[in-house]
């Protein structure tokens, strides 16, 4: 489903919810207060205080890099994937409908494990030679103790109404959320005031940026789509390449393409004699016929300051 418009802004039915995310939030409070199994290798968080595309799989990605001499191995949810775990994700063997989407984008950089018992998923990394678990998400989940927790947030969106589900995108209180945070990880600029929350944290900033095979779009007429949680973001990606959008077709979060759907955009592509483009998370959602009709453009995380995120990564291992 798609994000209600109000999650934005306080209108009438948030306040009416207000309530219910009180009684979401107590819930959250009283999981987080368990502790977690200690692993024997370091483990680092990658999370939000909110629901939806804040960037945290790139940011986790831009992390393994960092981390390529210490056998990083991904561990996540595999949020809408049918398979429980733990398991090792294999690109050629399993697909999104088995893992999730984004446990295939990590598992081309690194391995990568689905596991909804987060402890059971790190063992199985640590007796495969993991020489440290970057978890894709689980900052609300206590079942494995985290020695590094960056929270992430998107700069354009913030913490929309500040207000907890089902009355707004939080998955609990900021301040909640952000006291068990190491580092805020800020993507793009802060549109919204969102740093009045941070209270002295240390805030890396990043911003999502087009790999550079993306120039192939300059000057090109596309048809872009996507089921991202802020659509907006690749839309205007594209255009800073140089891309002529003909249509925007925004699709809700995670959305499983259909190959009849897959037809359609490109039916309106040849309309517009468009080349019909997608994310990259997008497309492993789609089937092995339609990723060979349609393009995808890459994104990375870059830091402002990478030295300052090397440091904080270098202590987790001199301790």
């Amino acid at each position: 489903m798609r994000p209600p418009d109000f999650w934005s802004s306080r209108r009438v039915l948030s306040t009416v919810l207000v309530p219910a995310g009180c009684a979401y939030a107590l819930a959250t409070r009283l999981r987080v207060r368990r502790a977690g199994w200690r692993a024997p290798v370091p483990v680092l968080c990658v999370g939000n205080v909110g629901v939806g595309g804040a960037g945290k799989t790139p940011v986790a990605l831009a992390l393994a890099r960092l981390l390529a001499g210490r056998n990083p191995h991904f561990l996540t949810r595999g949020y809408r994937g049918r398979e429980a775990g733990p398991l090792r994700v294999d690109p050629a063997k399993h697909d999104a409908g088995a893992v999730g989407d984004e446990p295939l984008l990590l598992a081309r950089a690194a391995p990568a494990w689905v596991a909804r018992d987060r402890a059971a998923g790190a063992r199985a990394a640590v007796a495969a030679g993991a020489g440290c678990i970057v978890m894709d998400d689980g900052h609300q989940n206590p079942a494995l103790a985290k020695d590094l927790s960056l929270v992430v947030v998107d700069g354009g969106y913030g913490f929309g109404n500040g207000r907890v589900i089902p009355a707004g995108p939080l998955r609990e209180p900021i301040a909640a959320g952000l006291a068990r945070a190491d580092a805020i990880v800020l993507v793009g600029g802060d549109e919204t005031g969102a740093a009045r929350h941070f209270a002295g944290r240390p805030v890396l900033e990043a911003r999502i940026v087009p790999d550079e095979s993306g120039q192939r779009f300059a000057g090109k007429d596309v048809v872009a789509f996507c089921g991202i949680g802020r659509p907006d973001k690749f839309f205007a990606t594209l255009r800073s390449l140089g891309a002529r959008i003909a249509e925007e077709m925004p699709y809700p979060d995670h959305h499983a393409f259909g190959d009849e759907e897959i037809m359609f955009i490109l039916e309106i592509a040849a309309k517009h004699r468009a080349v019909a483009v997608t994310t990259e998370k997008d497309l492993v959602r789609l089937s092995p016929d339609a990723r060979r009709m349609v393009e995808a453009l890459p994104v990375r995380i870059d830091f402002a300051a990478p030295g300052a995120v090397e440091a904080m990564l270098g202590k987790l291992f001199a301790r």
